[in-house]
């Protein structure tokens, strides 16, 4: 059935049992069909882990059955991998395993290389993510990206989409990469603070003031959204990375033309600039009060997706859907996950 034609239900969660826990090994690609009928292992979130790319020492936390479907689980900008917390648990009980890595510039994530320029591209970050899956051999991966996890889940599913099954984009609309693309006025207002960080003043805010300044965007981009300071505390650590600011300012540069990319990846930002297709079942979640990426940016996409797609909208949620609306998030991943039920 084409996935157009899916309602987006809520799939059936079994409650898990309270049983003692264990870390192993992690166990990629499809679960086996042996492992219906027996106890499965559950792993809890732990201290990150590491793995080598070619660029990055990437800082993850992995948790959910040890033999349990991958699902690579993206946060956005500005925001950590606990934007993904409320939703772990659902995805846990029925059978996913979990991988939450942190973007370049955000947590325990280092370049390998003092003079590895800054970059944050999305060029980069979606050769970041494809770096990541190949490092640790992931396959037949549903791909869950917010905000700038989202973008970069993009590039994963129109240029590298071998290790791909499906892609759940949130908050974040595809289109493309070059930077006279017009505009209209009303992103421009919402876009405000990528105007603001190309002034002198706005790259002092990101390094002296970045607390304030995100909890601003946090407020204005989820109007409704009353989240707990200690939250925002957890998510602001992951800020205190040494290369967050120069990432961060980079990103928006970059973006709008102001600053030239990293060298090593124009090849894919010039496969960029005209949007090639995403190549893998897509579902795009929106909240339809986001205050950044406004609702609109994700409309009329169609003909940018080769294989099945869908979008939803989530009446009265902001920019932050797993913060806001965790079971409706775990819901939507589920839609392209195979079934993995605990029993």
């Amino acid at each position: 059935m084409p996935l157009q034609s899916l309602p987006l239900k809520c799939l059936p969660l079994v409650a898990a049992r309270d049983e003692p826990t264990e870390h192993r090994a992690p166990v990629v690609g499809r679960r086996s069909s042996s492992g219906f009928g027996r106890r499965r292992v559950v792993t809890p979130p732990t201290m990150s882990e590491f793995v080598d790319t070619p660029v990055l020492r990437v800082a993850y936390d992995v948790s959910g059955p040890a033999d349990g479907h991958p699902v690579l689980a993206v946060h956005g900008w500005p925001d950590d991998i606990h934007c993904w917390d409320g939703v772990l648990p659902h995805l846990h009980r029925a059978g996913c395993r979990v991988y939450r890595p942190y973007l370049r510039g955000f947590g325990p994530t280092r370049f390998h290389s003092p003079d590895r320029p800054r970059s944050g591209q999305i060029g980069a970050l979606g050769r970041d993510l494809a770096d990541f899956l190949d490092a640790l051999d992931l396959r037949d991966v549903v791909v869950a990206g917010h905000d700038w996890g989202a973008r970069a889940g993009y590039v994963l599913g129109s240029l590298f989409p071998d290790r791909l099954r499906a892609l759940v984009a949130m908050s974040a609309g595809y289109s493309t990469n070059r930077p006279d693309a017009p505009l209209p006025y009303s992103l421009t207002h919402a876009y405000w603070y990528e105007w603001f960080v190309a002034s002198a003043r706005g790259r002092r805010a990101l390094d002296d003031d970045r607390r304030d300044l995100c909890r601003y965007l946090w407020t204005t981009w989820s109007p409704e959204w009353d989240f707990t300071e200690s939250a925002f505390a957890q998510a602001a650590g992951a800020w205190d990375n040494p290369d967050w600011a120069e990432v961060s300012v980079h990103a928006y540069l970059h973006r709008w033309g102001e600053a030239a990319g990293d060298p090593a990846y124009q090849d894919i930002e010039d496969r960029l600039a005209e949007p090639p297709l995403i190549r893998v079942p897509t579902l795009v979640v929106h909240g339809e009060c986001d205050g950044d990426n406004l609702a609109s940016t994700t409309e009329g996409k169609d003909e940018l997706f080769a294989d099945a797609y869908r979008r939803v909208v989530l009446p009265g949620i902001g920019h932050f859907p797993p913060r806001e609306e965790p079971r409706a998030t775990a819901d939507a991943i589920l839609q392209l996950t195979p079934s993995t039920t605990v029993r």
